[in-house]
This record gives C-alpha cells, sequence and structure tokens, in this order.
C-alpha cells in the first residue's frame, strides 16, 4: 500500500479545544505521505474558526457526502458512533483515534497516532465487521438515520411515568415490559447503555441482540439475548401518550400508536484494529472487569 495515494475522510468532535494537537500530528503524518484528505464540514469549521489551524483540505464534505478509503474518527466513542452514522452502507473501514475517556471504539491513543499509521500504510492491520441495527416506525415518523451501531432504546419522557412496552420476538409474543425503557442492543453496544442496566457483555463478534428493560417494574424481569435473525416488534403504553427512541443515544419523539419494529441491518460497520489489540484485554483494562478489588 506504501506506493498508493490513499484518501482520508476525517471526524471530529468540535467541543475538545485542547485536543486539536492530535490532529495536527494526523495532517502532518498524512500530508508527508501526500494523503487526500477531506474533512467533515462542522469539524473543518472548527479547526478554522475556533481553533485558527490553517487546513488546505482537498475537500469538505456534508453527512455522507465523501469518497474514502479510510475514514478517521477523532474523539471518544460518541464521535466514532457519529461517523458510522454517516458511513452507513459506504462500508468504508473507520480508524478511531481517542481523544476522551473510555474507548472501546475510538481505541488508538494519541501516543500511537504515528506507529499504528505506519501499520496502516503497510497493511498490517485487520477489519472487524460489526453488526447494525435498524428501526422501522409504522404509523409514525422519524427523522433521522434509523440505525445503530450500539443500541436502540425505547425510553418515557422525562416528565412522564414508566412506560410498558409490549415486546413480540418473530412474531411471538414475549413480554410486556413495565418500565422507563428498553433498550435493544448490538455487540458492539452491550458495553454501552446496556451494560449500566445490568445486561451482558458480548463479544463484538457475535450474533446475538440483548433486550433489557431499564429501571423494571418487577424484579423477576431480567436481559435476554436472542439471535439477531429475528425481528422486534415493539407496541408502546404511555400516560403521555408518547416516549422517545433514542438511536445511538439520538432521541426523537414519537406518539404512542407507533409501532416500532428492530432487526439486524443489511450492511455491517468495517472497523480498523491493530493485529495485537485484544478484545478481552480491552475489557480488563478500560473497565477494570474481573478485577480484585481486596488486592
Amino acid at each position: 500500500m506504501t506506493d498508493q495515494t490513499l484518501r482520508f475522510a476525517i471526524f471530529g468532535n468540535e467541543y475538545q479545544a485542547r485536543k486539536s494537537a492530535s490532529f495536527q500530528k494526523i495532517w502532518s503524518y498524512l500530508s508527508e505521505h501526500d494523503a487526500e484528505i477531506c474533512i467533515e464540514r462542522s469539524y473543518y469549521d472548527f479547526l478554522t474558526e475556533s481553533e485558527h489551524i490553517d487546513v488546505h483540505a482537498a475537500g469538505v464534505f456534508e453527512d455522507s457526502d465523501f469518497d474514502a478509503d479510510f475514514v478517521i474518527s477523532m474523539g471518544g466513542d460518541g464521535t466514532f458512533l457519529k461517523a458510522a452514522g454517516h458511513v452507513g452502507r459506504k462500508c468504508t473501514p473507520i480508524i478511531g483515534v481517542n481523544m476522551g475517556r473510555l474507548g472501546f471504539l475510538a481505541d488508538i491513543l494519541p501516543g500511537e497516532i504515528e506507529t499504528a499509521f505506519d501499520e496502516i500504510y503497510r497493511g498490517d492491520y485487520k477489519i472487524e465487521a460489526h453488526a447494525v441495527l435498524e428501526v422501522e416506525a409504522l404509523g409514525g415518523h422519524m427523522e433521522g438515520v434509523p440505525y445503530a451501531l450500539n443500541d436502540i432504546a425505547v425510553l418515557k419522557r422525562d416528565d412522564a411515568s414508566m412506560i410498558s412496552v409490549r415486546t413480540s420476538i418473530d412474531g411471538e409474543f414475549l413480554v410486556t415490559y413495565q418500565a422507563d425503557g428498553l433498550v435493544i442492543s448490538t455487540p458492539t453496544g452491550s458495553t454501552a447503555y446496556n451494560l449500566s442496566n445490568g445486561g451482558p457483555i458480548i463479544v463484538p463478534t457475535a450474533t446475538d441482540i440483548c433486550l433489557t428493560p431499564v429501571a423494571p417494574h418487577s424484579l423477576n424481569i431480567r436481559p435476554i439475548v436472542i439471535n439477531d435473525s429475528c425481528e422486534i416488534e415493539l407496541a408502546v403504553e404511555s400516560r403521555s401518550h408518547n416516549f422517545l427512541v433514542a438511536i445511538d443515544g439520538r432521541s426523537e419523539k414519537l406518539e404512542e400508536d407507533t409501532r416500532l419494529i428492530v432487526r439486524k441491518a443489511p450492511y455491517r460497520v468495517n472497523i480498523v484494529k491493530r493485529q495485537h489489540q485484544r478484545y478481552f484485554s480491552t475489557l480488563r483494562e478500560k473497565l477494570m472487569w474481573g478485577a480484585d478489588q481486596r488486592q
């Protein structure tokens, strides 16, 4: 790959002014390798107008209007999810540079940038294909992208009491959740909102979906893991006659007569991983999973 001119599309976090040094490090590296670089519009405006960085990009794009060999996400996992949403069906491999605190998706640290990109230019990396969820609103309308790399959550509104979520799997009734909400998670998202609500950790390459209630009214309602070939149907009742659906954290209000269908999306998100990275060591290091607190 060293003789090839690579094209990179960069997404970034506009709220991390102190982290612009990492951008300049990547910019210098890619410029030295004659890469073609385009930058997402809001991040470009942040760099040039707020940080006063002189950026001569090959192009500035909005949403999904780019063509690249790799996407670079500069931020935390939230920025990575934003980038993944815009990549969508393009399936462009995403490189996550972590400028946040806890990154499972964005896992290249600022001090590792040169080494990691050396490996990418040598072709010494692996691609992990991660499943995506799709949600369809029957009888309602959603404005945003209906795809989630982490999770789709049905939630009560802030001023509402708990909601009832009648849930069916492949047309068979499962249970009616009386809770503050229900999180439907991919394996990738199992360490996010799912985990904070007591759901299980699922390895990213598994072919599963997890349903985890949020603050359930009954203690005998537990998370359940199903095959990702299943189709999930949700019917929500609320005293406020509406509810929220959050797609990778992007929430919209829907009326309670809207039925939701959640299924595996027809594409996967490709994530660039370094050869030495191992999932279980990441769990131990980032979550202190299995650490003996007595020591």
